[in-house]
């Protein structure tokens, strides 16, 4: 006979199988057992806890960031025959008795609670006069100060241990480096808990990047290949995300802004719209994401460099949730580099942590320009080997083509200190290719040894060269960011010709042009192999399912996700069993809807 858990996993959720140490965590949860679980976005962290909290006696207490999110999360449970409610600022005050009182009851398997709320001397006291079977602390990352999310109240949740010290605790994240994993362990007193650490590779997600030439253009061209697909694009700034929605929505793309300094009620509908709307694009910054449980958004593009790894981890496993193939698409450039640094530069910091996010840059700038395999390198940062290339990254799958840049490396150095390191690319480059403006004559750069002595190159190559110069530690923009450019004690060893120097090589203008072409033209994988003449079936199931989920007011993936119809339409089922056979098909979901899908499959 299979397990309780496994049986859970089947009958509730609709699979067959756990993934990884699903199947570990789960048990010594609902043994009793305190756990740390590091689990990819995508990989199934919220069974970890969803399912310990339906095998032991009492109601799991999920401390969520993101109240916004709590709705979806419920309700998605519910379809799955689950009784579950969230406590947050959305309830009226009857609402919230009546949500109390199931709680103190035993009515209900899962409560949603974010932290502010349980921290609350009324929260806690609820909590301690009702049955919990365990506390389940999501995106525990946030605990960290030197992490990208930041929140004060999660340092202040090992009270947990200190009040309930004999009720587990499982603490979830995607996204913590070594030392923050450290930090987590500290913070909420997990000294004793058990540590899953899972692989950290999402083998479904396309990595590229781009160096900047027209973003918007080349945004456009990205987005060609995903017309009709949920997505997210990524901008440094409020005023950017706003700019880029409403060239987007001119372009005829359904696209939305979504920013901190928004509307709050603007916000709120924006995301309920992107989460519950098929096809929707929503440009934001980091402000919108964490905990985002839409199954289906076939892509991540930044406009902008994000500020570490762990940031853009983060936001790029955000897409493609079901297992499907998606893309991760960054377009960054040099000045890029130069407004991060400023941020740096000027923020209210102390040092140290000043340091730390110097390092953090310098590291995803290793990331941009590396001519390796970009997955290798993104999970060496988390501590985890790659053994072999992953073949699905723009570098495994067109090879970059590297040259012996030492000399031009030489130039453009000493462009740099012959002109009093106090000038930005585009003095430098001028200087270089011999350009003889006005002001370059009124300083009498155009009487230096280097002026000139880059004529070979055009304008883009020498931006080029300069931003991998600066992601080689070469060379560093200025603290104050005004864009200009210094010295670093390394680059000394290569102008003394004591260091050899190679670049990516920058593709030239008819290159660049034809992949724009392919870009515009090619069926991107992510439209999942469907045949011309499965295309009338996988339609007609994508219909049912947006009727299904209007009728209810729910997000269509609640009813299943793609990657449950994908199944529908290659494995064809026409009995009520065969359908229960197919992943994330439950025995409710198979009460509710199998009939109605059936009719579909067999061509009703």
């Amino acid at each position: 006979m299979p397990s309780p858990a496994l049986s859970i996993l089947h009958s509730v959720f609709g699979y067959a199988a756990f993934r990884g140490e699903q199947q570990a965590i789960v048990e010594h949860v609902a043994g009793g057992g305190d756990a740390l679980v590091l689990m990819p976005t995508g990989g199934g962290k919220s069974l970890c806890y969803q399912i310990p909290a339906l095998l032991r006696d009492g109601c799991a207490v999920v401390v969520s960031p993101l109240i916004a999110l709590m709705q979806d999360q419920v309700d998605a449970l519910r379809q799955l025959g689950v009784e579950a409610a969230f406590l947050n600022s959305s309830l009226d005050a009857p609402a919230q008795r009546e949500v109390e009182q199931r709680f103190s009851r035993g009515d209900l398997k899962l409560l949603y609670v974010a932290p502010e709320r349980l921290l609350t001397e009324r929260c806690l006291d609820l909590v301690a006069r009702s049955p919990v079977a365990l506390f389940a602390i999501d995106e525990a990352h946030c605990v960290s100060q030197w992490g990208h999310d930041f929140r004060p109240e999660y340092r202040q949740l090992t009270i947990l241990h200190e009040r309930f010290p004999d009720i587990p605790r499982i603490a979830l994240t995607a996204t913590a480096d070594a030392p923050t994993r450290r930090e987590i362990v500290e913070r909420l007193a997990l000294e004793d808990a058990r540590e899953f650490v899972s692989s950290f590779d999402r083998p479904n997600i396309r990595y590229r990047v781009v160096e900047k030439d027209d973003a918007r253009r080349q945004l456009k061209d990205f987005l060609a290949a995903h017309r009709g697909e949920s997505g997210i694009v990524y901008c440094l700034s409020r005023r950017k995300v706003e700019d880029t929605a409403e060239w987007l929505a001119s372009e005829g793309i359904d696209a939305m802004p979504y920013h901190a300094g928004m509307d709050a009620n603007l916000r709120a509908a924006n995301q309920q719209r992107f989460l519950r709307t098929e096809g929707v694009v929503m440009v934001a910054t980091i402000a919108f994401g964490m905990g985002i449980d839409k199954p289906d958004v076939r892509f991540v593009a930044h406009l902008d460099l994000p500020k570490s790894i762990e940031g853009y981890y983060q936001e790029t496993g955000r897409a493609g949730r079901d297992g499907l193939a998606s893309d991760a698409w960054l377009c960054y450039g040099l000045g890029d580099v130069v407004t991060l640094m400023q941020f740096i530069a000027q923020s209210e910091a102390g040092e140290e942590r000043k340091r730390v996010e110097r390092a953090k840059l310098d590291a995803l700038l290793g990331y941009a320009e590396t001519t390796a395999c970009r997955r290798q390198r993104l999970l060496a940062y988390f501590g985890e080997e790659l053994a072999q290339p992953c073949g699905n990254c723009d570098n495994c799958l067109d090879p970059p083509q590297t040259w012996d840049a030492t000399v031009v490396a030489q130039k453009a150095l000493s462009c740099v200190y012959r002109t009093g390191q106090r000038f930005g690319v585009g003095h430098l480059t001028s200087v270089l290719r011999g350009e003889a403006d006005e002001r370059i004559r009124q300083l009498r750069h155009d009487e230096l040894g280097v002026f000139g002595a880059g004529a070979d190159l055009d304008k883009t190559q020498w931006r080029g060269v300069f931003r991998q110069l600066v992601a080689l530690g070469l060379l560093a923009p200025d603290d104050e960011g005004f864009g200009t450019l210094r010295l670093t004690s390394a680059s000394r060893a290569v102008l003394k010709g004591e260091e050899a120097v190679h670049l990516r090589r920058q593709a030239d203008r008819t290159a660049r042009r034809a992949s724009r072409q392919q870009a515009r033209g090619e069926r991107t994988r992510a439209n999942l192999d469907i045949a011309p003449d499965e295309a009338p079936l996988w339609d007609a199931l994508r219909g049912l399912r947006a009727r299904l989920a209007k009728e209810q007011s729910l997000p269509a993936y609640v009813i299943f996700h793609d990657a449950t119809l994908f199944a529908m339409l290659r494995e064809r089922p026409q009995t009520l069993r065969e359908l229960g056979a197919i992943g994330g098909v439950g025995e409710r979901k198979l009460e509710r809807y199998g009939a109605d899908f059936l009719g579909v499959l067999r061509g009703g």
